[in-house]
């Protein structure tokens, strides 16, 4: 939706023993994930001098997609202003 500039880093990664491990997703990775991973999906925008929006979701992909299990709001939160 023209912020691609913005989306400065991975959208996600795995979760097991270590809170940020493999799979890591970004244009780098290239492998399928298996059915019973963990992930985090947190796409996220940083507009410079201006402000930063994350949405942050943890859940376990499916042989049919991703299942989130995360339950908090998506509603707009401020912190720190």
């Amino acid at each position: 939706a023209g912020y691609g500039e913005y989306f400065g880093h991975g959208l996600g990664h795995g979760v097991g023993v270590e809170i940020h491990e493999r799979p890591f997703f970004n244009p780098r990775w290239n492998k399928v994930i298996a059915a019973g991973s963990v992930v985090t999906d947190e796409p996220g925008i940083y507009l410079p001098g201006k402000f930063g929006i994350r949405l942050e979701d943890f859940g376990v992909v499916t042989k049919d997609g991703y299942d989130v299990f995360t339950q908090s709001t998506h509603d707009l939160v401020s912190v720190g202003c």
